[in-house]
């Protein structure tokens, strides 16, 4: 079931928490609503669930126009952060309360409510739980049933408001790669609302990035990372090292920094954004730029080696980060306290003003 928002606004009193959103969901497709606090994420997914109601705008499930159905009429599931289950019931019967919930008329016999619970908890992974309560669960566990009993009456939309935010790293990367494995599995639509940019390019097919009420951009996790239309965008999603200097004759100068600008014909001041792996480090400058750096810290936990650089001999607010691969480290051998040079090889400059970025490449 796909889902097509058309320009809706959401106000509370004077406060406009979403403003002119129109958004495609792709039927089978998992979407993660990101941005901070306060972005209007949360506002919108309940508005899809029918939790909240709209100031204006349409919300179409397929070709239906849902807009001002109740919450029973729109056959969604919805998972909350912190679960919300019954307490005094147990995992066998939570996950049973929405068959059970069900008008007479519609409501499945006890039998096959029975076979429908231990089918979803063989799904989940947790048969031998069923007859315990809540508070007999871990984190994970609880976000499981959850999960479950939100799929027991077979929505045609599953949403999931920050789902794993409650949860410690290891057993939210385990949780994470599970949905994705059930989703690939079932193809539903699902929706899940999240501030965490890792969360959201692991586990997507479509990102829609929401800022102050509005969307920012909507892409693959691929295509979003590489290509960032707006600086907010940029500053927001991974790491990014910036270098804010005049430009002038192809060059971007700013102390005894420099950069080459290929294809860059104006002037004036701009910023160059580069990503951690769009540059590499040398122990000599190039032809490209002339970027002099003192190595401050050296972690060599993960993949790669992360090298965080102290800019030298000009002004710059942050620590970059640059990763080396543990090969041409242990080539290298680099020092803290050591003078290195980095050199770009994908650049993204934003004119003092813009919004958009240009994109900069090095042969």
């Amino acid at each position: 079931m796909s889902i097509k928002i058309e320009h809706l606004n959401k106000t509370f009193g004077s406060f406009q928490a979403l403003r002119d959103i129109s958004l495609d969901i792709p039927d089978g497709k998992l979407t993660a609503l990101l941005g901070p606090s306060g972005s209007g994420k949360t506002t919108l997914l309940r508005i899809i669930a029918g939790l909240e109601n709209a100031s204006d705008g349409r919300i179409l499930f397929g070709d239906r126009d849902i807009s001002r159905l109740p919450v029973k009429q729109r056959n969604v599931g919805f998972v909350f952060q912190h679960y919300a289950l019954f307490r005094h019931m147990t995992v066998a019967q939570n996950v049973a309360f929405g068959l059970e919930s069900l008008p007479r008329n519609q409501r499945p016999p006890k039998t096959e409510i029975r076979k429908t619970v231990n089918r979803l908890l063989e799904m989940i992974q947790l048969p031998e739980l069923a007859n315990r309560y809540p508070a007999q669960l871990s984190g994970g566990q609880k976000q499981r049933v959850a999960l479950a009993r939100a799929l027991a009456t077979r929505p045609d939309i599953l949403l999931l408001d920050e789902p794993f935010g409650a949860l410690d790293a290891r057993v939210r990367k385990d949780l994470r790669r599970w949905l994705r494995g059930l989703h690939d599995e079932f193809h539903f639509t699902s929706v899940f609302v999240t501030h965490d940019q890792e969360e959201a390019l692991e586990l997507s097919d479509q990102v829609v990035v929401m800022s102050q009420g509005q969307v920012e951009q909507v892409d693959s996790p691929t295509r979003l990372y590489a290509n960032p239309t707006s600086r907010f965008v940029f500053d927001f999603l991974g790491h990014v090292n910036i270098i804010s200097g005049t430009v002038s004759d192809g060059w971007l100068q700013q102390g005894n920094a420099r950069v080459s600008l290929p294809g860059v014909s104006t002037s004036g001041d701009a910023q160059l954004y580069l990503r951690p792996h769009e540059v590499h480090l040398s122990v000599e400058p190039d032809s490209r730029a002339c970027l002099p750096f003192t190595i401050e810290a050296i972690n060599l936990i993960g993949a790669e080696v992360r090298v965080e650089l102290r800019p030298d001999g000009w002004d710059c607010d942050d620590i970059w980060e640059v990763g080396v691969s543990h090969s041409e480290f242990s080539r290298w051998q680099p020092q803290r306290g050591d003078r290195c040079f980095v050199s770009p090889e994908i650049g993204h400059l934003f004119r003092n003003g813009d919004n958009r970025p240009q994109p900069v490449t090095w042969p």
